[in-house]
């Protein structure tokens, strides 16, 4: 379907974004298994919880603005996704697999990041102010969750993989 205007493609992308997130709530627990790394493990679950919470926020938009929920395949998820499962899949169980997953876990943040951006300047030129709020708290977890990943590769995780290769 061709979009319109703007509001039609803030619903898209709305849309999409929800999807994205509701495939990541399967993603993470899947991650969190994998991790040896206690904190990063921690840290996958900590997120699962948060995006739950973002699902749920998204869906009060949809309320707010009566947006009738319409089936939207995040492609750009389903792809980050596939990619972690491959890394994972090709890495042996330990630091290397632990760097790998926090490679693959910042590149889906700096998409949501890049997705909750957008939106909210949507929203704001829309007039969609309480969305844009709503949605500003979002982006502030993901960029918190990004600094966190980034402290935790830093922090010990890359260095114990470079030993671990030596």
């Amino acid at each position: 379907m061709k979009m319109k205007n703007l509001e039609e493609l803030f619903e898209d992308e709305l849309f999409d974004i929800y999807n994205g997130e509701q495939q990541l709530t399967k993603a993470l627990p899947k991650m969190a298994e994998k991790a040896t790394d206690p904190r990063l493990a921690e840290g996958f679950r900590s997120h699962l919880e948060e995006t739950e919470g973002q699902v749920r926020r998204i869906e009060k938009i949809f309320e707010l603005l009566s947006i009738k929920e319409k089936s939207e395949k995040c492609e750009a998820m389903k792809g980050l996704i596939t990619e972690a499962e491959e890394l994972i899949k090709n890495t042996d169980e330990g630091p290397v697999r632990d760097a790998a997953m926090i490679t693959a876990a910042q590149k889906v943040e700096h998409y949501e990041i890049a997705a909750y951006g957008s939106l909210i300047s949507l929203a704001n030129t829309l007039g969609h102010m309480e969305a844009a709020s709503i949605l500003a708290e979002t982006l502030e977890e993901e960029r918190a969750t990004d600094r966190r990943l980034s402290d935790l590769a830093e922090g010990g995780i890359n260095r114990e993989a470079m030993q671990e290769a030596a």
